[in-house]
């Protein structure tokens, strides 16, 4: 919807709409300015996603009801979002959304003193410097796919529940002891060796996919943890995993692992990914998801020595009886 036809209709849409809109979406028009748009002052929500913008538009920091927008996939660098620090019109915004453009430091948003949300992922990032400034409001933060290289300035954050960090340049992990409230930690794609919680116990969602990990130990007391994600690092054994009898879904495809363990007193698993791994044999398989036997319903197996054994399939099945797909084979 690019064509100058197009564009005129859009604007003569919105111009002609009624001074009460609350909401405003213009995703995907391939914008360059917002010269022919009104912007009315009811305003609640601006979604300017997937466009050419590379200058906020001064009329936004007038919107003062304000609460969501999301300038996500366009062309702004750090000065052409630099008019959005001084704006106290619209310093009441929740969420804020600078994903996927040009931006080299975290922005200054210590004027929104009630924000959610804020995403400044796919940017080119070198630090998390400036997130000391953040509101502890915050309940969500997003820095995925930028280049930094450690984690801090977020001690503050006590009423975060989402932490997004995946593909980044973290070796360690720290500085999380205050996030009491953390539920989901993403950290996949990183270069991480260890596991260190920092003594969190409420996160549901842990994701520590392609890192450098040996070893699943420091888990033990994540009672809450309903989703891990290990898979692609170098683990060669299953441990640490008995105390966590809330986990649902357990992947640790493709790693160094020999046998299937410390799994049996687990009672609500539903996914196991073990697939891509050196496990040889089924044999007492049965004796080791004993606790699981009837809530599981995928596993995936495959690339496995034992998943060459002609009765492969029908064991799997066996012990498991309530099985809905086994690897890529779904079952009615």
């Amino acid at each position: 919807m690019d064509s100058s036809y197009d564009k005129q209709h859009l604007a003569n849409s919105i111009n002609e709409s009624d001074e009460t809109i609350t909401s405003l979406d213009l995703t995907s028009y391939q914008l360059h300015d917002l010269d022919s748009i009104d912007l009315p002052p009811s305003l609640v929500e601006l979604d300017l996603t997937c466009n050419r913008l590379s200058q906020v538009d001064p009329r936004i920091t007038l919107l003062s009801n304000l609460k969501k927008l999301s300038l996500r996939q366009n062309l702004f660098d750090d000065a052409g979002i630099e008019c959005l620090s001084h704006s106290h019109a619209i310093s009441c915004l929740e969420e804020l959304v600078l994903r996927d453009n040009k931006l080299m430091k975290i922005p200054d948003v210590s004027i929104f003193k009630n924000l959610l949300v804020f995403d400044v992922s796919f940017n080119e990032i070198p630090s998390l410097n400036g997130l000391s400034k953040v509101s502890n409001t915050l309940k969500e933060l997003y820095v995925s796919k930028n280049e930094v290289t450690k984690i801090e300035e977020i001690e503050h954050l006590h009423g975060l529940q989402i932490l997004e960090l995946g593909s980044n340049r973290l070796r360690v992990m720290e500085n999380l002891e205050t996030l009491i409230d953390l539920q989901e930690l993403w950290l996949g794609r990183n270069r991480i060796k260890f596991i260190n919680l920092c003594g969190l116990k409420r996160i549901k969602k842990l994701s520590l996919q392609s890192n450098r990990l040996t070893s699943m130990k420091g888990l033990e007391e994540c009672v809450a943890l309903e989703e891990l994600y290990l898979s692609h690092n170098g683990i060669s054994k299953m441990e640490g995993l008995s105390t966590l009898f809330n986990l649902r879904v357990l992947d640790v495809a493709s790693n160094k692992l020999t046998a299937i363990e410390d799994i049996e007193k687990l009672t609500r698993l539903e996914d196991l990914w073990l697939n891509d791994n050196q496990i040889v044999s089924l044999e007492g398989l049965l004796e080791t998801v004993l606790g699981s036997r009837e809530t599981m319903t995928t596993v995936y197996l495959e690339h496995n020595p034992c998943a060459n054994s002609p009765n492969y399939t029908a064991t799997l099945r066996e012990v498991f009886p309530n099985i809905q797909q086994i690897d890529a084979q779904i079952f009615a």
